[in-house]
């Protein structure tokens, strides 16, 4: 008689919360926030270069002058997001739901944004060098120039 073992669920991870949390400044670099609630969170100048933040809730949260190089933020929630003057540079913001966000300023060089919501999106002035905006949704989208996207 073979003797069966309990079979292991695969655990799905605890979101953390850290809804409003003030981490201005901080230094997050390649940290796994991945799942996490941060909504309304004050970012702002954080060092987030290499971070996991897949499936993070980052609505209305303010990234502004946020160092997020090489960051995951591949089907984060970023409704509403400050991200103006952030460094996103080569991120990936794959399937991210980016609806009225502001990322004026920022730099988007060789970033993914494939699949990305950018209804509404603030991208006055922004870098989109190499950009990958396929499949992108852009309607109303404020571009780089100051037009109005359709």
């Amino acid at each position: 008689m073979v003797e069966r073992r309990p079979t292991r669920r695969r655990r799905i991870p605890d979101r953390a919360r850290l809804k409003g949390a003030h981490l201005k400044g901080a230094d997050l670099t390649g940290a796994d926030l991945g799942y996490a609630d941060l909504i309304n969170a004050d970012l702002s100048d954080a060092d987030l270069t290499g971070a996991f933040l897949g499936d993070t809730n980052l609505s209305n949260a303010n990234l502004s002058n946020a160092n997020l190089k090489d960051a995951i933020l591949g089907g984060a929630s970023l409704l509403g997001a400050n991200l103006s003057n952030a460094n996103l540079i080569d991120a990936n913001l794959f399937d991210a739901n980016l609806f009225d966000a502001n990322l004026s300023g920022a730099n988007l060089k060789r970033a993914s944004l494939f699949g990305a919501n950018l209804t509404n999106v603030d991208l006055t002035n922004a870098d989109l060098s190499a950009a990958n905006l396929r499949d992108a949704i852009l309607t109303g989208a404020t571009m780089p120039d100051g037009s109005i996207h359709d």
